[in-house]
């Protein structure tokens, strides 16, 4: 007579083979979980209901810049961000301070505010950004009356022009400005 051995069922290796795979889902599940909870970089902005109100603030702000005739280059070497500021309106008294704010399109812990000193005709102060990606700076005055704002791709090679350019009969940019 032939008897057949019989196993209990966990010392078969066919139970274990078929239940790894929804066993290895878990684990990267549970893994994929952690790694939202630990890397969470927020909103981009917290305050956007407020921000969608001061839209037409934000408006005004830019026109009169443009108005102005503003123009920025702006300078990122290393650590230090430099702007050279340009008004085709001659009354315009440059400020003796600019604020920046530098924000990442999608990585809201990256953003940066800073106030840059004037010195001589150069606004600078020291920045650190990674030295690749697209930013969008701004700049504004103290009492925020104008405002630039424009988009700088690191690495840039020189300057990098923010605002609108003198439109054709009016005094042309002076070329430290010009890329």
């Amino acid at each position: 007579m032939n008897t057949a051995i019989v196993r209990p069922w966990y010392r078969e290796p066919w139970p274990w083979i078929l239940a790894a795979g929804p066993f290895i889902v878990v684990v990267a599940a549970l893994y994929t979980a952690w790694l939202a909870v630990v890397s969470n970089d927020g909103l981009v902005t917290d305050d956007y209901y407020r921000k969608g109100l001061s839209a037409n603030q934000t408006i005004a702000r830019s026109e009169q810049a443009t108005k102005m005739g503003l123009v920025a280059g702006v300078r990122i070497v290393g650590d230090t961000l430099s702007v050279r500021m340009e008004a085709r309106d001659k009354s315009f008294v440059m400020p003796p301070t600019l604020a920046l704010t530098i924000t990442h399109p999608t990585r809201a812990g990256l953003d940066q505010s800073r106030v840059l000193v004037k010195n001589g005709d150069v606004y600078s102060g020291e920045v650190r950004l990674p030295a690749a990606g697209h930013w969008l700076v701004l700049l504004e005055d103290e009492r925020k009356t104008w405002r630039l704002m424009g988009n700088v791709i690191l690495p840039a090679n020189g300057e990098t022009l923010i605002g609108n350019p003198p439109t054709p009969g009016t005094a042309p940019v002076p070329a430290d400005i010009r890329h």
